[in-house]
């Protein structure tokens, strides 16, 4: 069988605290504006290639086997028996619209297993292959960890389907020799919550269950010994209705709530009310004040909304990376690595908001219910989500867009076909004049996306009344057809960039980027002299804000100042 590919970053340690890179949001039914659930992801990491992955699904003869590589490294770790049947899977949703995805959050070091043969990467993809709903999926991710062993630190899990959302979090148990060169701890413990319908929930690599109920199946289920087992380490000797798993297995300190807990609580704030009395808990000061779990939206979360949110930067809050001196001259809100610093022995932080420039990919994974399970769609994007834009994958799609295909460019090999390069190269300009080029592209980004929700929305009737073969067909050629369509789009708009903005001066324009890339993309669409010689007229100098003006002048104002 063909070897499981790489999807997941690994997750990059912050200097600041055991904290990673990737964040999810989760909608539930009731909370959403079309009744689906929702579930977001960013992959970041500084050396992650943004690509879609798809594994067919199909029969298999009894006892095939299935190679597991670990997924951050491609390190082989075992095979295992493969099922009788497994479902096609497209980036992180299957044919049946279960969806699956990840925030590392490490917890306790001690309890990492190096004899594990089953990482978080293989659990998601193994599951997606394996299950059709999400309390399905539930169960095989912790059969499969408790039967081969974990060989990865702390996990958070959103896994979803159509009609319910669920929050799994699980660790590792350390190694104890059994006598015989095993591990007498081999597997998992975990707890995993469904949030309540009509809410909203997220995770960003800190672990967020605290206490659970142990009698309500229907809402919570756990390892049986989750407890005990804690008790065993000395993490906890409390009554049990007190016992929290954050607490003991992931405790909280200050990078888990500035750089991880803060960016739930961005969400939180954009779509709930009253949220902004958390913000000396998400500023790290304050971990007593700890955000509850979940959280009823003032009204029903539209994807587009969903969107926006994987966009945010911190605007309008104490953290806002577009306002500081940080942002330079033109407002950009990202800081490069690493994320402390120190001045005159003290130290400081830059911000991890949700959207960073180092994503590989990212997504929001649409279930509805209103149609066939093979209609789910994964909204997929590489690069910076600020940046970058979605388009709509079916989940039952069978072939990859080639400008999203994994052998189309690499981290160290430029390709012109590969959207994550391109994407990458009109992101990485944008940074240059960072508040007038970001607003280009957010106006390229809201049309083609509002675009592509009312084009499903009007595909609905039709295509569900095809036969299944004949809709996975006709879905996956859209798939395909549109990513590329947006991959054409988004190279006359790097072009349109350059011409505009090249070295720090604005060319002007008659009408603005969308005039541009929906008319004939002509350098008549720019301001000429007048001669007829395409010679730009009307240039324009904006030059720097100033808050950057004013920390030049107390910089270097003796040298610079202009003297009558």
């Amino acid at each position: 069988m063909k070897k499981i590919r790489l999807i997941l970053a690994a997750a990059a340690a912050l200097t600041y605290g055991a904290a990673s890179a990737c964040t999810n949001f989760i909608v539930t039914q009731g909370a959403s504006t079309d009744g689906s659930v929702m579930v977001t992801y960013a992959a970041d990491s500084h050396a992650l290639y943004g690509a879609l992955y798809h594994t067919p699904g199909g029969k298999h003869k009894s006892g095939a086997m299935l190679p597991v590589y670990e997924w951050d490294t491609g390190r082989y770790l075992t095979d295992i028996p493969q099922v009788r049947e497994t479902w096609s899977t497209i980036g992180n949703m299957n044919e049946h619209s279960l969806i699956i995805g990840e925030t590392t959050y490490g917890g306790r070091p001690e309890l990492e297993d190096s004899t594990g043969r089953m990482d978080y990467g293989s659990l998601i993809y193994i599951t997606l292959q394996r299950a059709k709903t999400a309390r399905e999926a539930i169960s095989v991710i912790a059969e499969l960890a408790d039967t081969y062993g974990y060989a990865s630190s702390g996990e958070s899990f959103s896994i979803a389907d159509p009609d319910e959302a669920w929050i799994m979090e699980l660790i590792g148990k350390g190694f104890k020799d059994d006598g015989k060169g095993g591990n007498a701890r081999k597997g998992i413990v975990w707890v995993a919550r469904r949030i309540p319908d009509g809410y909203v929930s997220a995770h960003a690599n800190q672990a967020r269950i605290t206490t659970f109920p142990k009698d309500d199946p229907e809402n919570c289920l756990y390892s049986p010994d989750v407890i005990s087992f804690a008790r065993e380490m000395g993490y906890y000797n409390g009554p049990d209705a007190d016992f929290s798993f954050s607490d003991a297995y992931a405790p909280l300190d200050f990078g888990g709530m500035r750089a991880c807990e803060a960016r739930v609580w961005a969400f939180f704030r954009t779509v709930a009310d009253d949220m902004d009395r958390y913000t000396d808990y998400a500023m790290g000061h304050n971990k007593d004040n700890r955000m509850p779990l979940w959280v009823k939206p003032r009204a029903k979360v539209s994807p587009k909304t969903l969107f926006d949110c994987m966009r945010d930067h911190y605007e309008g809050t104490p953290m806002d990376m577009t306002a500081d001196l940080g942002a330079g001259g033109h407002n950009c809100p990202y800081r490069w690595r690493p994320m402390e610093f120190e001045v005159d022995g003290v130290k400081y932080v830059n911000e991890r908001a949700t959207a960073t420039q180092q994503t590989g990919f990212w997504f929001v994974a649409q279930a509805r219910p209103d149609v066939t399970r093979d209609m789910g769609i994964l909204w997929f994007g590489v690069d910076d989500a600020a940046t970058s834009c979605l388009t709509p994958i079916f989940c039952s799609a069978q072939e990859v867009p080639g400008c999203f295909r994994e052998d189309n460019g690499s981290m160290l090999e430029y390709s012109p076909t590969s959207a994550f390069w391109l994407f990458n190269r009109t992101t990485n300009f944008a940074y240059m004049r960072y508040d007038m080029i970001s607003a280009d592209i957010r106006k390229v980004t809201d049309k083609w996306e509002n675009d592509m929700l009312r084009n499903v929305q009007a595909l609905n009737a039709r295509v569900g009344k095809m036969s299944p073969e004949a809709r996975r067909s006709h879905l996956t050629q859209l798939s395909v057809e549109t990513a590329q369509q947006l991959f054409d789009r988004w190279q006359r708009l790097n072009n349109y960039l350059l011409v505009k903005y090249m070295d720090g001066n604005v060319k002007s324009e008659h009408g603005d980027v969308l005039t541009f890339l929906d008319g004939d993309g002509s350098a008549a669409h720019f301001v000429d002299n007048g001669n007829g010689k395409q010679i730009p007229g009307k240039i324009q100098f904006p030059g720097y804000n100033e808050k950057w003006k004013r920390a030049v002048a107390k910089d270097n104002g003796e040298i610079l100042k202009v003297v009558k």
